[in-house]
Parts: C-alpha cells; structure tokens; sequence
C-alpha cells in the first residue's frame, strides 16, 4: 500500500491541528467575551454614547478587527459575529482612530440622530442652531477634543463670511464670538482671515476648559491646522504648552478678546443679537456659542460642603502632601486627581463613587487607577455617597453602612451643570423635547437599527 497520501494527510491535519484550531479557539474566546462585556455594557446603561461614537455600516464591513486594534480607549468596538459593533459607547472621546484605521470605510465617528438627544442642541449644516445665524462650536456641540474644536470654530466662521451679504444695519462687530478657547479662538482667527470684525466675549481668561485641567495633564489633539497660527503637528501637548500657543495667538494676531464677560442674555430679533453682558452689551448679526459644556460645578448638597476644605478641581496635585483625601467621582477628572495625589509623598488617597466600578474613563486612567488600587496607594469606596463633611473626617454611605474617614481636603468632581439655560432663553432647541416642536434634523448618518 502506497503511503504517501496518508503522509501528505497526516501532515495537513498536523498543520491545521497547530494552526487553524488555535486560531478558531482564539476567536471564539475573544467572540464569547465580546459578547458578554456587550451584556454586561447594557445591562448598566453604558451602550450609549455620551456624544460622538463610531457609526458601523454592516454591509461594508469585513470583520477584520482593525478598528477595534486602533482604538486607544478599550471595550469601545468588538467583533461579534463578522461584524464590528459599539460594546461600551460612552468610552468614546472621538479620537477617530478606528475610523482611518479601517481599510473598507465601513465606520465614520459622528453623533447619530440628535433628534432624541435633550443634551446636545440641534444644528444643521456648519453647526448653525434652530436660531437662524446663531452657531455653535466645541464641546457644546457634543463632540469634544480639541481637533474638533479648532475645525469647528472655522467651519462656522467660514459659513458666515458666505453670507456677510446678509449683514444690514448698525452693529458693533460681525459676529461675536462667546468663549475664548480652542474653538473660539480659531474661529477668531478665521475672522481675521475673512475680514470679518469680531469681538471674544470671556468670563474668565484664554484657555477654555483647558484652564480647569491639572498642571502638566497631557492633552490628546491630534495634528490639526490653527488658522493663520499653522500645524499642532503632535499628538498630544502639556496643558501648559498649549496655554502658552493660545496666549501668543492673542498676542501675535489681532484677536479681540474682552475677559471679565460673563454672558448673561442672547437675545434676537429682525435687526440681529444683542448679547448681554455684567459688563455691557454688544450687537451684531452672527453669533458663535464656543462655550464648554462644564458650566458651573456640580455639588452634592450635603452638611459641611460650604468648608473651605471641599473644592471643585484640582491644578496643583504637588500642593498636598502626608495628609487624608478623598475624591469624589469616577469619571476620567477625578481618577487623575486621586492619580496624581496617591504620587506624592505621605498622601493617604480614598476615591468615593456611588457605582460598582469606573466605567466612563479612558483606558490609560483605568490602568493607573487600577494599578494604584492593587498597591494600595489608592482606596476606593465603591457603591459609596457622601452623607457629611466635617471639619477633619468624612462620613459616607457604604452597602456595609455608614463609615468615617479622617480627611483633611476633599475633591468633588460630580459634573458641571451646562450652560443650557442661557441657550435655550436664546431659542435654542435640543432634542427630545416634544415641546420645542420638530425642528429639521442635522444631516448625519445613522446607526444600523441592529447595533
């Protein structure tokens, strides 16, 4: 009997023995538990996004996995059966990275149908609002990073130097622009370009939400181009390095920024915007909204929070050391607070947060946080509340009951209340609310229904 043939067989069920049944057994594992971490995503309400999320066309996609590879945030994106899909959607910040790593074009980061979303207002095409010649730019629009920003901040500036034929009557500027940040800056920069008269209204300083961060905290932009100003070519800068780039734009470029301006009023009619201020007022027929989206800090209304000893941020982590802290939250800003604190010298750092784990962060925070936890440089109190704040302890709320901590400073980062009042006194609509009637949908793609 000739045994070649069951030589050359004994060799393809050997190769596929080493190579196809690893592989099948890999993909199934890496399959089961993509499908479990979807459960678990939406059985605790985390399938959908906070804003932008990545928009899956299924007939285009090949399954490769590529995105799911290039996403930096982890658990975003899986593939389960052939087809890549959203697993945790509020971990998406729109980096964008899985949608140029995609080698079909099956996925483009957007924000869906906004029609139902009450938190982000309802634009049509360059970012303008329900109110004809009131834009928005930055995070207000629901997108965040600070590419966004800067693209979006020219974008709408661009749309009303095509329509400056519009402009009738006596105004102070052409268009005023609200907030000095990354978007209202580029959007004041685009003016000068256009030779378009502008003003920069800000409450504070230059900087935006960027001011709020810890000193040295790296910020993730991705290479874009400022007008007029030229390439941020890295990927990520210092909040210090960028400050300095916003302060030699002012300083380079003619930008009209008035600090000490704290909007008060929007209001419009047929001869365009008067915008009031606690310092005056100023009109013009455009109006750009560069607001942030972190308004006033959110407090959590218990005994002892008027203490000096509670604050809302935290700059200079260097400032504290060999003392008690707690921090309040689970988001990406309270984790680089305990972070940051757990690193110096003698701290003894607790985080309080009313779940069961730190789901909404960026995985880079999750693995630190998470490496501070298992060396016991940080203490977290899951499933926890603060009840009172006294003068050198804490009191909170645990499934085990009520427990005190020694404490000597406590950091409270529960959100911001957004600035939403003063869009909608101004005609803004947003959606889901029956009452503001159904204003025309923004022109972006939607989500298979599947997904």
């Amino acid at each position: 009997m000739n045994s070649e043939p069951l030589l050359i067989w004994g060799i393809a069920i050997a190769l596929i023995s080493v190579t196809v049944v690893p592989y099948y057994l890999s993909f199934r594992r890496r399959h089961r538990k993509a499908v479990q971490r979807r459960r678990e995503a939406e059985a605790m309400g985390l399938g959908k996004p906070r804003a932008q999320y990545p928009l899956v066309n299924p007939l285009l996609c090949i399954g490769c996995g590529a995105c799911v590879t290039a996403c930096p945030e982890g658990d975003v994106l899986a593939v389960i059966h052939g087809t890549a899909v959203v697993i945790n959607g509020e971990r998406c910040v729109g980096h964008g990275l899985c949608e140029t790593a995609c080698p079909v074009g099956a996925l483009k980061v957007g924000l869906g149908d906004v029609r139902t979303r009450e938190d982000i207002p309802i634009m049509g095409e360059a970012q303008e609002s329900s109110v004809p010649g009131l834009f928005i730019a930055g995070e207000l629009s629901g997108q965040s990073l600070i590419r966004n920003a800067i693209t979006q901040g020219r974008v709408v500036v661009e749309a009303i130097a095509r329509r400056r034929d519009e402009i009738r009557g006596e105004f102070d500027q052409d268009v005023i622009i609200v907030g000095a940040g990354p978007a209202g800056l580029s959007a004041a920069l685009t003016a000068i370009e256009h030779k378009l008269s502008h003003v920069v209204l800000e409450e504070r300083e230059v900087g935006g939400t960027i001011l709020h961060y810890p000193h040295r905290k790296l910020v993730m932009t991705q290479p874009v181009e400022i007008p007029l100003y030229g390439w941020l070519k890295h990927d990520e800068y210092s909040k210090e390095a960028l400050l300095d780039i916003w302060h030699e734009i002012v300083s380079k470029f003619p930008v009209c920024v008035q600090p000490g301006q704290r909007v008060e009023s929007i209001s419009h009619g047929d001869d365009g915007f008067t915008v009031l201020t606690n310092q005056g007022q100023w009109r013009a027929p455009f109006v750009v909204l560069a607001l942030g989206r972190r308004g006033t800090p959110r407090k959590l209304g218990v005994p002892g929070e008027e203490m000096e000893k509670v604050m809302y941020q935290l700059t200079d982590a260097c400032s504290y050391t060999h003392t008690d802290l707690l921090v309040v939250g689970g988001g990406d800003s309270a984790i680089e607070a305990a972070v940051g604190l757990a690193k110096q010298d003698g701290n003894r750092v607790t985080i309080s947060y009313r779940k069961k784990g730190f789901f909404r962060v960026k995985k880079k925070n999750e693995d630190k946080i998470t490496a501070m936890i298992e060396s016991g440089a940080i203490t977290p109190l899951f499933e926890s509340e603060v009840k009172e704040i006294r003068e050198s302890s804490v009191v909170l709320t645990t499934p085990q009951g009520a427990c005190e901590i020694a404490n000597r400073y406590v950091f409270v980062f529960a959100g911001g209340i957004p600035p939403f009042p003063l869009l909608k006194d101004a005609g803004v609509r947003f959606g889901g609310d029956p009452k503001q009637g159904t204003p025309p949908p923004r022109p972006v793609e939607t989500v298979p229904a599947h997904l």
